[in-house]
């Protein structure tokens, strides 16, 4: 039974937005018609350095069909991703000594190549003796932050979300799961 469905499926045509786009940088690349470092490669996923990274490391890991939004990825292909994105970051982590890592994957806003990618980035390694700005200021000049400092000013730049649009919120977000 099981060689009879297999059967109905091949030769299959793929959704339309899941070939691949000749315009897509990712697309070519998958298809080698473009360079790039290659860390991970497996049926489904490809991961590469960034070439503009934010960070060493900053790495790219790619579903191979072409999608565009993250809502539209079948579960198959997220579950791939999602274990190439695990695997990935332990590397990274293993490969920079560094295991502070930023996991980012955006949707229309923000996304430079209109495939779905998730960005592995990793954080900035701060050195214990750093000196920060209020015990540096008759240096003349400005240290980098310290650690503690600068999750201090990131904190300080957020909203608290308010309750009453939190529950509308996660009424949409649950109407469409």
């Amino acid at each position: 039974m099981t060689s009879f469905i297999i059967k109905s499926h091949e030769g299959r045509p793929l959704h339309p937005t899941w070939t691949p786009n000749p315009e897509c940088t990712f697309c070519r690349i998958i298809k080698r018609e473009l360079p790039a470092s290659i860390v991970y490669e497996d049926e489904k996923v490809i991961a590469i350095l960034d070439i503009l990274p934010l960070r060493k490391g900053h790495t790219l890991v790619i579903p191979k069909p072409h999608i565009p939004r993250l809502s539209d990825l079948p579960p198959e292909i997220s579950s791939a991703v999602g274990e190439a994105v695990s695997k990935v970051a332990y590397a990274l982590t293993l490969a920079l000594e560094n295991t502070g890592l930023n996991v980012v994957c955006n949707q229309e806003y923000a996304q430079a190549v209109p495939h779905v990618h998730y960005h592995i980035i990793p954080a900035p390694k701060f050195a214990s003796n750093q000196v920060s700005e209020s015990t540096n200021e008759g240096a003349g000049g400005k240290a980098p932050l310290t650690h503690f400092e600068m999750h201090r000013k990131e904190f300080e730049a957020r909203e608290e979300l308010d309750e009453d649009d939190a529950k509308i919120l996660v009424q949409k977000i649950c109407a469409r799961l």
